[in-house]
């Protein structure tokens, strides 16, 4: 039996997800908002031959108090989209990730734009599915108060199902353009969608020939039941969030549970948590590092980015004490269960609890090439997951520690590529090209 093969995306926006990255001694203090900058870290990444350069997005500006946010190396980022279509013309093989809200956009934009991103890269896009959990991005739409949360995961179900649908508009040879006779395409290979549901009405057909890939790979990043049930029914990977290896066997034993249940082959998707990784020549320099990139957190910020987490604010909590019983809201209720439980795991003060938070709380792996290598192939082999999104905690020195490092040993090991194995990003994850809905049996 051939030996599984590690998956690794890029979790670059932001750049950094640690709060204290852009102050990190020699890091770019500007790498979220510098093309050039952007453009040399994606080069990089794709000589590491990284399956994909994920980006997250947010629709307002993080909702936390104004010292805390004017702390934050995130209040100005690239919009998706334009951002992927110019990178797509300085790289070849790289997959390019990008959010698309369900909640606050409405489905022929996507659809458009990422058949657009498809075609312009020559098949290397990939839609990451969320619902947005920030409530303040309501306010930027016309509304008042965000969408229920079970609500919005109803509409995403359907917003998925007409998306794809508009993608399979055109049979793959609809485009005939025969100049003797005239006939730019066949008619009989257009389908109009003439969707009616309960959340969305759209006529179609969409206006671009089907995407290079079928389908731009489809991508999905909640946690909570309704969104591992998406996942389970939609997604060709997950970016979920990354706790223990048995917290992650547990969660890819039950996505590839409900896949099979739905008629799915568990292979057709990749699961990758999260993982934020800290590369010394030894593992005390390893620590060493994470301790100087935590020291430039500042509490403003730690406590901030707990609120937001928890969808409660923690102003107020007795620093120094327990976490108190936190309320469900309609913020992410994976994210505020993964704080809850770590708070409890550890029985973190809240204080220490923000301090960790503000930095990175989620799954790190911190060592050397070697000791790094050794996590990512037991998660492997264990079935915690089928690779990793890298977060890079400071740039560019993260990022080169990384793919001139760890690369190396996990090519070592066979568990990682020396080369893409095709064009696409669906061939080099793996996943079969999906049928035409409309014109294929």
């Amino acid at each position: 039996m051939a030996q599984r093969q590690l998956k690794l995306g890029a979790f670059m926006r932001p750049i950094s997800i640690h709060t204290g990255a852009w102050r990190y001694p020699g890091a770019w203090p500007d790498a979220n908002f510098n093309f050039g900058h952007i453009k040399t870290l994606i080069r990089k990444l794709e000589a590491g031959k990284f399956d994909a350069f994920f980006m997250a997005d947010h629709l307002a500006v993080l909702n936390m108090p104004i010292n805390a946010l004017k702390r934050s190396h995130t209040v100005t980022s690239f919009e998706p989209f334009t951002l992927l279509s110019a990178l797509s013309a300085v790289t070849e093989r790289i997959g390019l990730i990008a959010t698309g809200s369900t909640t606050f956009d409405e489905p022929y934009h996507v659809a458009r734009r990422f058949a657009s991103l498809d075609h312009l890269s020559g098949g290397r896009a990939g839609w990451n599915i969320v619902t947005t959990s920030n409530p303040d991005a309501a306010l930027n739409f016309g509304l008042e108060d965000h969408m229920e949360h079970a609500e919005r995961y109803k509409r995403a179900r359907e917003f998925y199902d007409v998306v794809t649908g508009l993608w399979d508009s055109f049979a793959d040879d609809a485009f005939v353009r025969d100049v003797e006779s005239g006939l730019f395409f066949e008619p009989s290979k257009m389908h109009t969608l003439d969707h009616n549901g309960k959340y969305l009405k759209v006529r179609g057909p969409l206006n671009i020939a089907r995407p290079v890939q079928g389908w731009p790979v489809i991508v999905q990043a909640g946690a909570s039941e309704d969104g591992r049930q998406l996942a389970a029914e939609t997604a060709e990977a997950v970016f979920t969030g990354g706790g223990s290896l048995a917290d992650g066997q547990k969660l890819y034993a039950d996505i590839k549970g409900r896949m099979a249940k739905v008629g799915r082959d568990p292979e057709h998707l990749k699961i990758l948590p999260g993982a934020f990784v800290v590369v010394g020549d030894s593992v005390d320099e390893a620590k060493e590092k994470r301790a100087l990139l935590d020291s430039r957190v500042h509490y403003d910020s730690a406590i901030a980015s707990l609120s937001v987490i928890l969808g409660t604010d923690a102003s107020g909590f007795d620093p120094d004490g327990p976490l108190p019983e936190i309320p469900e809201t309609n913020a992410s209720k994976s994210g505020r269960q993964r704080m809850v439980d770590l708070a409890a795991r550890e029985k973190l003060t809240v204080r220490q609890l923000a301090q960790r938070v503000g930095g990175y709380g989620g799954l790190a792996f911190v060592g050397t090439p070697k000791t790094i290598a050794d996590q990512m192939e037991e998660w492997l082999v264990g079935r915690g997951s089928d690779g990793f999104n890298i977060m890079f905690p400071f740039l560019p020195a993260g990022l080169d520690d990384f793919v001139d490092k760890v690369v190396p040993e996990l090519q070592r090991r066979g568990i990682f590529r020396k080369e893409y194995e095709g064009a696409t990003l669906r061939e080099n994850l793996g996943l079969p090209r999906p049928k035409n809905r409309f014109f294929e049996a």
